[in-house]
């Protein structure tokens, strides 16, 4: 694609972006900035995790509590403290400016989204009947649901719709526009920007932080300046919205069936709050 058609085809994505949603802020720093995708309502959502983990540790505690462990927390430290990894979503990489300057590809240690238990250490005796009462916990959540059919079927697709953005000519062309725009500023040409975050040479730890070297707190800086010079996120998510689109239209009836089993699995979930607490 020549630049002038680079350029053409930009604005049309562009304006398109902004006649399909709700107008979005003047400075995307984060990806919620960029509004939702189309296959956003039928997947799990923070709040579903949070109110399932609640749930399950509900069940858990009952179950233990009938295999004598009266006092079960409801969230017990292991017996030993295992290694922690977290993992961290790289859609679109990093997309704040003040965050890139003073962190890099990683984030302030002292804020880590790494999940600590605050109940007591469970002694083995608990540890040892946990599998059991996990696994009760589970099927009891999961119960009216085809799991190999209708489980978070938008998540079974997303690979697959993955694989088509990255095949988008337009996006492919934005990336080009990006990497060129990165290296022009001394940094290395990295094919998009996820390849960007995910550099061995930040050196991420267990826990998926970074050592905020200089070199990539500048590298971050330029990643993120060329971005919004270049609307590369915004063209990005206007690729994930337009082949999620299409793939729920091919395979409307799955996805409402796995609507309608994430439906149960929530009403479940509220059932159980409602009853055990």
């Amino acid at each position: 694609m020549t630049r002038r058609g680079w350029r053409l085809g930009a604005v049309v994505v562009l304006a398109a972006i902004c006649a399909a949603g709700p107008e979005r802020p003047e400075v995307i720093r984060t990806a919620s900035d960029l509004g939702p995708l189309p296959a956003d309502r039928y997947d799990y959502t923070p709040q579903d995790y949070q109110r399932s983990q609640r749930a399950s540790a509900l069940l858990i505690r009952q179950c233990m509590a009938g295999r004598g462990h009266p006092d079960f927390p409801l969230d017990p430290r292991y017996p030993s403290d295992p290694i922690v990894a977290t993992a961290v979503s790289t859609d679109y990489g990093v997309l704040d400016l003040a965050t890139a300057r003073r962190w890099g590809y990683g984030w302030d240690p002292a804020k880590s989204p790494a999940l600590r238990p605050k109940g007591r250490r469970m002694t083995n005796a608990e540890y040892a009947d946990l599998p059991a009462c996990s696994a009760e916990a589970s099927r009891r959540l999961l119960r009216g649901i085809d799991l190999k059919r209708d489980w978070l079927y938008a998540s079974t697709r997303a690979i697959e719709v993955e694989k088509a953005v990255k095949r988008d000519p337009r996006l492919r062309a934005a990336w080009d526009v990006w990497s060129r725009c990165v290296a022009e500023q001394g940094f290395t040409r990295y094919p998009d920007p996820a390849a960007a975050y995910t550099d061995t040479a930040w050196h991420r730890g267990s826990d998926g932080n970074t050592r905020h070297t200089q070199r990539e707190r500048a590298t971050a800086v330029a990643d993120v300046t060329c971005k919004r010079r270049h609307h590369t996120a915004e063209l990005w998510h206007a690729a994930r919205a337009q082949k999620q689109a299409v793939d729920i239209t091919r395979h409307r009836d799955r996805y409402a069936a796995g609507l309608q089993a994430l439906r149960t699995y929530r009403a479940t979930i509220a059932e159980v709050l409602g009853k055990l607490g």
